[in-house]
């Protein structure tokens, strides 16, 4: 299970290092693509599928089936790692997460997100802000619906 947090930066040369730990549950070949929140998304390149959940068996005609594959699968990329790890950041990925140069690379069980090192510190904020992750918790687990 890919867990944890670490902080990185993006070089000159628009570069970052997949942190080792990741590295060994995700591999060298990878797919990155625009995350829902203004993050990016990394999966295994064998397990791309994955940006597929929800829309999966549904039918071509429901344009957001249509919608959402277009947003992850058409802004996707493939990338191999070098042997240090490292990749270079599509200006577009780049643009859109709003990346300047701090990074934090988010496990999140199946897959990796990146999120802006500011943007994460603020959607943290914004989550812990007045118990709402607790909220969240409980009407995901049906606790408090009562």
């Amino acid at each position: 299970m890919i867990v944890g947090q670490f902080e990185s930066v993006l070089d000159e040369k628009k570069r970052t290092a997949l942190p080792k730990k990741f590295r060994s549950e995700l591999g060298a070949d990878i797919v990155i693509t625009k995350g829902l929140e203004k993050n990016l998304i990394i999966v295994p390149e064998l397990q791309w599928r994955t940006l597929l959940e929800g829309t999966e068996g549904r039918p071509f005609i429901e344009r957001n089936v249509r919608n959402l594959q277009r947003f992850l699968l058409g802004n996707a990329t493939e990338i191999q790692l070098d042997t240090k790890g490292r990749f270079v950041l599509a200006d577009y990925l780049k643009e859109y997460a709003g990346i300047d140069k701090d990074i934090i690379f988010i496990g999140v069980g199946r897959f990796v997100e990146i999120w802006d090192k500011k943007e994460w510190h603020k959607h943290e904020a914004e989550m812990t802000k007045n118990g709402m992750i607790a909220t969240i918790a409980e009407k995901l687990t049906g606790e408090g619906n009562e």
